[in-house]
């Protein structure tokens, strides 16, 4: 679906600027810079958890990792998802409990393994028997979960196949695992991220509650589910309030997993609707006279915060000071000498006609996946810049 700027307009009014926006507009910047609004991460949070109810939120940290979110969420009582030791070490040096704590990935060093469990975590992924093996060694006793594979669920951007494992061998992985001396408390999964409506969570929730019913029929007293994250941000097609969302889903757990601990785990859903990126334009061209499309170049490209423009599944929405002028459609692309760093290109944007070079660009609702993915340097260009409000 093609959303044009009044639609947008229609959901953010002009009239009524974001906090971060009214920074942007009042500030300069010399590189692209993400401006993260801590209490709208906190809005989020409450509205989120409303929804929730009892399912405990382990905020993704890899969505954004910024200090300023991590604290603010440590003060609201969150626990945390973390991928890496780097993630664990912030958690824990901005006040999250270890036991608040889950070490999610499920590939990880031998070494990192060892230093979570003598940091005090207690609840680990898997989803192979190596994986299994260096826990029981390196976190003897710990509590695990084991990550499934699911079937697409039609969200934007589908996240099976790389981890999980299959029916056939979860249970498998749960007798192995308590045969090494840990504790197989339960399974994960991901529906997908930016799953835009919560009745799409309902065949992947059907496919793991068959998963759990076997193992429980097997005799494992399995006591935990972990729904992952999939809780949507607002990228131009409409999805309901956090909280309607969020209730719509746990209505659905609760149906099948009744008296079990859930846990959660938003990334996206709670801090990409914080960030707003200041942006410029580099370029305006055409490659040839009766190029139906203009080319706009940005001084920000898929290496340096907008990799989720990969194959168009993230369909950001920008702003300019020229939001008044007839528009028409433009291939977007990035800095880099890169021939990959094209943005939307089989999707065109709708921009300013009188748009140029120099010309102030805001991109909304970037709060997630941006400057954690952004590069050191690639062809010289600096980083994604951070500031917090």
């Amino acid at each position: 679906m093609h959303v044009t700027q009044a639609d947008f307009s229609a959901r953010f009014p002009v009239a009524t600027p974001s906090r971060g926006e009214q920074f942007i507009r009042q500030t300069s910047f010399d590189r692209p810079t993400l401006v993260l609004d801590i209490d709208a991460v906190e809005t989020q949070y409450h509205a989120l958890k409303a929804g929730l109810g009892r399912a405990d939120i382990h905020f993704a940290v890899k969505a954004n990792p910024a200090r300023e979110i991590i604290e603010r969420l440590v003060s609201l009582g969150s626990h945390f998802d973390a991928a890496s030791r780097g993630e664990i070490e912030l958690c824990l040096s901005l006040g999250a409990h270890p036991e608040h704590i889950s070490f999610g990935n499920t590939v990880k060093r031998a070494s990192d393994i060892a230093f979570a469990h003598h940091a005090g975590l207690t609840l680990f992924a898997a989803d192979a028997e190596e994986e299994l093996e260096k826990i029981a060694e390196n976190a003897p006793g710990a509590q695990v979960y084991i990550r499934l594979i699911v079937e697409a669920s039609g969200a934007d951007w589908p996240l099976t196949r790389k981890f999980g494992t299959t029916r056939g061998k979860a249970l498998h992985l749960l007798a192995m695992a308590r045969d090494l001396g840990l504790d197989p408390v339960g399974f994960s999964f991901h529906v997908g991220s930016q799953t835009r409506k919560p009745e799409m969570w309902s065949s992947t929730l059907d496919q793991v509650a068959a998963i759990w019913t076997d193992a429980r029929d097997a005799g494992f007293a399995l006591s935990l589910i972990n729904i992952g994250g999939g809780f949507p941000a607002f990228y131009g097609e409409e999805i309901a309030h956090p909280t309607t969302y969020a209730a719509a889903v746990m209505a659905q757990v609760e149906a099948r997993f009744p008296g079990a601990r859930v846990m959660a785990e938003p990334g996206r859903g709670l801090v990409a609707e914080a960030g707003m990126i200041a942006a410029e334009v580099l370029l305006v061209s055409r490659k040839s006279d009766d190029d139906l499309c203009r080319w706009v170049y940005l001084d920000i490209g898929k290496f340096s915060g907008l990799a989720e423009t990969m194959e168009e599944a993230i369909r950001y929405q920008f702003t300019t000071d020229r939001d008044h002028e007839d528009t028409g459609p433009c291939i977007l692309a990035g800095p880099s000498c890169d021939s990959a760093d094209v943005l939307y290109e089989i999707r065109p944007v709708a921009l300013p006609l009188g748009l140029k070079s120099g010309d102030r660009i805001l991109i909304r609702n970037c709060g997630a996946y941006t400057s954690s993915y952004s590069s050191v340097g690639f062809n010289g260009f600096p980083p994604l810049d951070v500031v917090a409000i």
